[in-house]
């Protein structure tokens, strides 16, 4: 069902999107950058996880690591990731699949502005081997609510990187 809700949601909000279906998995951020020819980082993965009662979704550089401080920072409490089970029942997407379209609850869906560094991503399209193709300004503009700051990209440090030794 998620693959034809996220056709649905498509089809009404964004028809001029297109959807790219591969052989390949691309259920993961290493696969999908694979199967599609492009650098993880241009793999806009949606992260669900909770902060005190509240589901949301954030969509990020498939680089880039949710950071707990900034999320804290922004949303007023620690990230915790939601489990298969409940992303499923939320979103209606497996995992592998997760995407900010053809929601089954409806949900917060922020997008991280590190993907700002590209022209285009490609978020997962509600299966294990479909995507679209989109500018990082549209997608926000057809999901988000706004913009955080709440990722690490790969070359900053973490925390754990501050403590002395």
């Amino acid at each position: 069902m998620s693959h034809e809700s996220v056709l649905a949601w498509l089809a009404d909000h964004a028809p001029d999107l297109p959807l790219i279906t591969v052989e390949q998995s691309t259920a993961t951020v290493a696969e999908a950058a694979a199967a599609l020819g492009v650098e993880p980082g241009r793999i806009a993965k949606t992260i669900a996880f909770r902060v005190g009662d509240r589901a949301m979704l954030v969509v990020a550089r498939g680089d880039a690591r949710l950071d707990n401080q900034k999320t804290k920072a922004a949303f007023g409490g620690r990230p915790r990731m939601l489990d298969p089970a409940e992303t499923l029942a939320l979103t209606g997407h497996a995992v592998g699949g997760v995407c900010p379209f053809g929601l089954a609850t409806p949900m917060d869906v922020w997008c991280d502005r590190s993907l700002e560094a590209f022209d285009e991503v490609y978020p997962a399209a509600g299966s294990l081997n479909t995507s679209v193709r989109v500018a990082p300004d549209r997608l926000a503009e057809l999901v988000a609510k706004g913009w955080v700051d709440i990722c690490r990209l790969p070359e900053e440090p973490g925390p754990e990187a501050l403590r002395p030794a």
